[in-house]
């Protein structure tokens, strides 16, 4: 992310956010253009593959080298954190808006499917969901939340599996929280009731042949 500056800033709240109760307070920048740039529009959450949902709260205007350049100031209020994305390169670092309904339904309904786990070592399959969680892709997120679900009776998770499976629930549960107008409770409660839908969550041993689970390293 070397071209895009991250700055972390905690202070109190200044813009009204679904997420947490105190979001962080980007620095005023000297100029901020209105209207909206590459399609996006200050406010507006969006969706940074990188980092997950997160508010634009200005477009900021800056010169460098004798050259203006915009950037739009993202904060991320549950990680207490500000990036500054160069306006043109909103395509390229894979910035979207945040999906539609259809998307977050096609999401939910991925989580009751069937896991499916490769035979392959752990740390390819790590680096596999590592990829999908980081890709922005809310339905490739929801099937690392579904193949990494442990339910009670299943064998509890590794370290890493758990880190993983803790981080690809987290994205989509904060996007769900925004496009559906819930708490995070409540979109945690929803997957959850997603996941408990889909086959063979009841009993370790049915997990066999293509879906066979190997130990993580």
């Amino acid at each position: 992310m070397a071209d895009d500056p991250v700055s972390s800033v905690s202070g109190e709240a200044a813009i009204d956010s679904p997420l947490v109760d105190k979001p962080v307070v980007p620095a005023r920048p000297a100029k901020t253009p209105s209207g909206a740039r590459q399609g996006f529009k200050p406010l507006e959450y969006i969706v940074y593959p990188a980092h997950g949902v997160g508010q634009i709260v200005a477009i900021e205007e800056q010169e460098v080298a004798g050259f203006k350049l915009e950037l739009f100031v993202i904060i991320f209020v549950k990680d207490k954190m500000i990036l500054k994305v160069p306006v043109p390169k909103v395509a390229s670092v894979g910035m979207r808006k945040l999906a539609e309904a259809d998307v977050v339904k096609k999401a939910l309904n991925t989580l009751a499917g069937r896991a499916r786990i490769k035979r392959t070592m752990w740390s390819r399959r790590a680096q596999e969901y590592e990829a999908k969680i980081n890709s922005g892709d809310l339905v490739a997120i929801s099937e690392v939340v579904r193949d990494l679900y442990r339910s009670e009776s299943q064998p509890e998770q590794s370290y890493s599996e758990r880190q993983l499976y803790e981080a690809a629930l987290d994205r989509m549960a904060r996007e769900v929280v925004v496009v559906h107008k819930l708490t995070e409770t409540e979109s945690l409660k929803l997957i959850e009731s997603q996941l408990q839908k889909g086959p063979r969550r009841g009993k370790a041993e049915d997990i066999e042949g293509d879906d066979a689970i190997e130990e993580a390293a």
